[in-house]
């Protein structure tokens, strides 16, 4: 007679991958809305199961051991199957509805969203949208460890492996000060940025390596002194005089200069803008409706705004 297998369960391979993220059992158990002493007992049942420890604990820290590290790179891949499984039962039902996880990166979420949502969830009300905001390659992570089902991110950007689809050109305007001596010039040149103190977003996000591609400028460029975390904080920046920007055009629609005094011009030439598009896994089953709802970001960016806020 053949001996009875237990098995991890998935919910323990969750907190297993939470303590390997953390490496802080109070921490992995705050993410996965239980107690630490719920998430002790789950993982201690889960090295019963498999008659092996993979959790070193310690006083002060928390180790995986090299066997734990290896379970960990399996559940992964078993979770993301199980939710491309669940993806795949979903895709039989009415488009565009159950639940769809969101990543968004900063410089993307507070202009696109407020503008494209509402309208998406009166032709979808059975689909729910739950939102997560971060920087490109944290999304990244968690979309390749199943915990997003969806991206949507500013190219160009390295998405090995994934599949994207874009759906909308962002092009830059400069930001200048009140005042400033090429603020009368129709469109803005990259030549005319060389000799500027020109303010970006802190080193490690995407859209100040898509502003410098965008004026043909080297990292050196920028003001290393001052940079902001933020569009908000930079538009305040240079509101107060400290030098020029550049800012995509979707984050100037949304409203982002509208209670400063600067002076918005487009920035001439070939490629001076970023793309934004969708990433999802290609083993997802859910194409057909991350297509649509591309779609339906697209369209409403290709309508215009009411009152431009532009100067």
């Amino acid at each position: 007679m053949a001996s009875y297998k237990r098995l991890p369960t998935l919910t323990q391979l969750r907190h297993l991958i939470a303590v390997s993220q953390h490496r802080h059992f109070g921490k992995a158990a705050e993410a996965c809305f239980i107690t630490q002493s719920s998430l002790s007992i789950s993982i201690k049942e889960l090295e019963s199961n498999l008659e092996t420890m993979l959790v070193e604990r310690t006083r002060r820290s928390v180790l995986m051991t090299p066997l734990g590290e290896e379970v960990v790179s399996r559940a992964l891949k078993v979770i993301t199957d199980v939710e491309d499984i669940t993806d795949l039962t979903r895709a039989e039902g009415a488009p565009l509805s159950g639940v769809i996880r969101l990543g968004v990166i900063p410089t993307i979420a507070p202009f696109l969203l407020p503008r494209t949502l509402p309208k998406i969830r009166r032709s979808y009300p059975e689909l729910k949208l739950y939102l997560r905001e971060a920087r490109s390659a944290d999304l990244v992570h968690q979309l390749v460890t199943g915990e997003l089902d969806l991206l949507i991110l500013a190219f160009p950007f390295p998405a090995t492996g994934l599949e994207t689809l874009l759906f909308a050109d962002d092009p830059f305007w400069v930001a200048y000060p009140k005042g400033h001596p090429n603020s009368k010039v129709e469109r803005v040149s990259a030549s005319m940025l060389r000799d500027e103190a020109l303010l970006l977003l802190e080193d490690g996000n995407c859209l100040r390596d898509h502003a410098l591609g965008a004026c043909q400028l080297s990292t050196g460029s920028a003001n290393v002194d001052f940079q902001a975390s933020s569009l908000h904080t930079l538009i305040q920046m240079v509101d107060n005089g400290l030098g020029v920007t550049l800012l995509p055009k979707m984050a100037i629609d949304g409203g982002l200069a509208k209670s400063t005094k600067t002076v918005l011009r487009p920035l001439d030439g070939k490629e001076t803008s970023r793309q934004i598009g969708m990433v999802w896994r290609p083993t997802s089953a859910r194409k057909q409706d991350f297509t649509l709802l591309a779609d339906s970001f697209r369209d409403e960016l290709a309508t215009p705004l009411r009152r431009s806020q532009m100067s």
